[in-house]
């Protein structure tokens, strides 16, 4: 299973705010001890821009179907880039990098 990042930014003055959706079932222990298959939920999701973290979450099992993250930073104007980057528990990595209007 494919997690998909789908992520928007807008600088608003010197504030730029991060808003978007991480695509992923998030199952849980108990979820999976329930239906007999495997725990998978997101553990880890950071943002960066021009190389520095500047959103950065261990995520566990209580998180929702679909999480929805926002988060707000200084430094960065239209244009620029900001690459948000997941992993789950069994591993899977995945990133999208996109620019902010």
């Amino acid at each position: 299973m494919a997690i998909k990042l789908r992520f928007k930014a807008k600088a608003d003055g010197d504030v730029v705010k991060v808003k978007g959706l991480v695509k992923h079932p998030m199952i849980s222990y108990d979820m999976a001890k329930a239906k007999g298959g495997e725990a998978n939920f997101l553990t880890y999701m950071k943002a960066e821009h021009n190389g520095e973290i500047v959103f950065e979450a261990s995520t566990s099992q209580f998180l929702s179907k679909n999480p929805v993250v926002k988060f707000a930073f200084k430094g960065a104007k239209s244009g620029d880039s900001v690459k948000i980057s997941v992993e789950d528990l069994k591993g899977e990595k995945s990133s999208k990098e996109f620019k902010i209007k």
